[in-house]
């Protein structure tokens, strides 16, 4: 076996890995952990729950900008000097936020949060593929895909404990603690080296802008998309117009460009091009499972924060048991087959989840959590070492950027269809099943009846306790529509990590032990 192969680690180098893992911990728990404390953070500072969407909105503008530029950034300044600095502004966002009192300055700094926390996802998996040899790379998989599937999942349950117990403010103190650890273990570990800031008159500026533009036009497009409307908002034509322009102008941008921001041509490498699409359905699916329970949750159930929390966190529990077979499983196994199997889990949970009912509550959802559990530790974990399996050490940046941009693109798109699908098809529902449910029928004439009786118990006369049977009957028909409504959207989930798991073998099987090697 190569020298390389057999290498050991330092401890100087373990702590450097586990500090960049508890950053990229941190900035994709940020996204998700306000999820279950919206309305309680939209009223603390004066906004309606439609602005409140701006909370989540402009953190992931700021994160999906600022990954793409992770790569030449860190050639400028440095990996340590990049991250200390980054680590510091985060901090001080995030205390910002915290003390925030209208919606403009929580836009402001979450955006903030976002650009300086999306730092920490490319840095993660860089710090992986750069420091650690590739007898060890399945260990630093594993712990990144932690980061990526426990995080959103354990988001919402810890965010509702703080905002119930303590208050909305401190989904953002919490931070501190997990940054000022991250802070001392890259001051202490990664070293110092020379700062090349004569790259910054090499840069790709009109890739920069056209890039910040277009996908923040395009992420503002796919989030407040349906909660204004779609198209009849001349605010979201707006964004589309932008979108439409700058987004092709970047792509055409980084594959012409002698020196570009990212180096998209990677993308024709048929692992990393396959394992982006992968990622992009998987974003889908990561980020539109953990959107649409607790929204159902709410809606439906009318659960609280904590209890929204209490449900999610079995997404996030078993996966603790599954994280340490990985390392193993990827050098023994083909990781095109781990990625399809547990696609095909977490596709299974969905499908589980398709057949919900008005009572389909916590208890009812432990099973399906589970399966989800247990399988999503086989998607995001493997399919990231498929992605940099073959890149070049020197493209390990640019990959990992390219890789992260999608999923969380992914995540973007699948929210924004899934809270579109969830509305529209709630309507068609209800309209369904208002059609079927008339008077005419003897069993609506007898529920109408029983309901009328139960109100006139409680001291209604007739006329007014037929009108509360009417309006409760309606309330029965809505609430059901809704309940089918999630039931379609997760069958969409359901189908498309199906895709997912059909499109991974088409990637090249990696030699035994390459799970991420770098050449």
């Amino acid at each position: 076996m190569p020298q390389e192969a057999t290498q050991q680690m330092d401890a100087r180098k373990w702590i450097a890995v586990a500090g960049t893992m508890l950053g990229a911990f941190m900035a994709i728990l940020d996204i998700q952990i306000t999820n279950s404390s919206l309305a309680d953070i939209s009223g603390g500072i004066s906004a309606t729950p439609d602005e409140g969407s701006w909370i989540s909105t402009s953190y992931l503008i700021g994160e999906i900008i600022t990954i793409p530029m992770t790569a030449w950034f860190m050639r400028i300044f440095t990996l340590r000097y990049y991250l200390l600095v980054n680590i510091v502004l985060f901090l001080i966002f995030s205390g910002l936020c915290g003390i925030s009192t209208s919606l403009g300055e929580m836009i402001v700094w979450r955006a903030g949060q976002g650009f300086t926390g999306g730092v920490f996802i490319p840095t993660a998996l860089t710090i992986i593929i750069t420091y650690m040899p590739p007898n060890l790379r399945g260990v630093g998989q594993a712990m990144f895909g932690l980061t990526a599937t426990l995080a959103p999942a354990i988001g919402p349950y810890i965010g509702g404990l703080l905002t119930d117990n303590i208050g909305w403010e401190w989904n953002f103190y919490i931070n501190f603690i997990p940054g000022l650890i991250m802070f001392a273990t890259v001051f202490a570990t990664i070293p110092a080296e020379k700062l090349n800031l004569k790259l910054l008159r090499e840069g790709d500026w009109f890739g920069i802008a056209s890039m910040a533009i277009g996908l923040g036009g395009l992420i503002a497009m796919l989030e407040e998309g349906q909660r204004n409307d779609w198209f009849g908002s001349q605010f979201i034509r707006n964004c589309a117009i932008l979108a439409g322009i700058f987004v092709p102008a970047f792509i055409i941008r980084e594959f012409t460009a002698e020196k570009p921001l990212v180096k998209l041509r990677l993308i024709a490498s048929r692992n990393l091009g396959l394992s982006t699409l992968v990622a992009f359905v998987l974003g889908v699916a990561l980020y539109g499972t953990v959107y649409l329970i607790p929204a159902y949750l709410s809606q439906v159930q009318g659960y609280s924060p904590t209890l929204i929390g209490e449900t999610v966190i079995w997404v996030g529990l078993p996966q603790l048991l599954v994280f340490p077979l990985l390392p193993l499983l990827l050098k023994k196994v083909d990781i095109r087959l781990m990625v399809c199997l547990g696609s095909l889990l977490f596709a299974a949970s969905c499908f589980m989840n398709s057949y919900m009912s008005p009572d389909y509550g916590k208890d009812q959802f432990i099973w399906a959590n589970i399966v989800r559990a247990i399988g999503q530790p086989f998607t995001i974990v493997p399919v990231t070492a498929l992605a940099t399996a073959t890149l070049a050490r020197q493209d390990a940046g640019d990959g990992s950027a390219i890789f992260n941009m999608f999923r969380n693109l992914g995540g973007s798109v699948g929210i924004a269809i899934l809270n579109t699908v969830t509305v529209r098809r709630e309507q068609f529902h209800d309209s369904v099943i208002g059609d079927s449910v008339t008077p005419f029928r003897a069993d609506v004439q007898a529920q109408l009846a029983s309901t009328q009786a139960s109100f006139m118990r409680r001291g209604f006369d007739s006329a007014t306790a037929m009108s509360q049977a009417y309006s409760s009957l309606k309330m029965m028909v809505r609430r059901a529509a809704n309940v089918m409504a999630y039931n379609d959207a997760f069958l969409i989930v359901g189908y498309s990590l199906l895709l997912g798991a059909a499109v991974v073998w088409f990637c090249k099987k990696p030699a035994p032990g390459a799970e991420a090697a770098a050449h």
